[in-house]
């Protein structure tokens, strides 16, 4: 994944700054390109996704590795003022579309998904890691079976 991530950055627009944002927060497609600087606090190295932009209809609190913050920190540079967007699309006051992150995958020449990064997340707590299943799909968003 480090290999794939510095490809993909090799080459610095906004649609490639927002894919290594996704693959470094186990986010959907959405939540990215939705993202707002208003929901980033950059300092504290958290991100709050409010209940209506979630799937589930919860606030989502994503605490943000280093290098998620330095992601986000490089995505300034595409800040439009008339938008409180990270990811803006082609029209400043819409965000980017889903299109072009899939678009960054195809151009690769790689058979996968965006959404795809989500279930690589999760084999890799898997496989990397002594985390319980439950707690692996915390940072997804998912809710618990049960509450045991």
């Amino acid at each position: 994944m480090p290999d794939f991530i510095e490809k993909v950055g090799a080459r610095e627009s906004v649609g490639r700054v927002a894919l290594e944002a996704l693959i470094l927060t186990a986010a959907r497609s959405g939540e990215i390109r939705g993202a707002t600087w208003s929901e980033l606090d950059l300092k504290a190295a958290l991100w709050t996704v409010p209940a209506e932009r979630m799937k589930m209809g919860r606030v989502h609190v994503v605490p943000l590795a280093p290098q998620a913050v330095a992601v986000f920190e490089r995505a300034k540079k595409f800040k439009a003022g008339a938008s409180d967007l990270v990811f803006p699309g082609q029209t400043v006051k819409k965000p980017l579309s889903d299109m072009t992150l899939l678009k960054i995958l195809r151009d690769m020449d790689l058979a996968v998904t965006v959404h795809g990064f989500r279930s690589a997340f999760c084999d890799w707590v898997a496989e990397q890691t002594d985390y319980s299943g439950e707690i692996a799909e915390a940072p997804l968003a998912h809710t618990v079976s049960n509450k045991v």
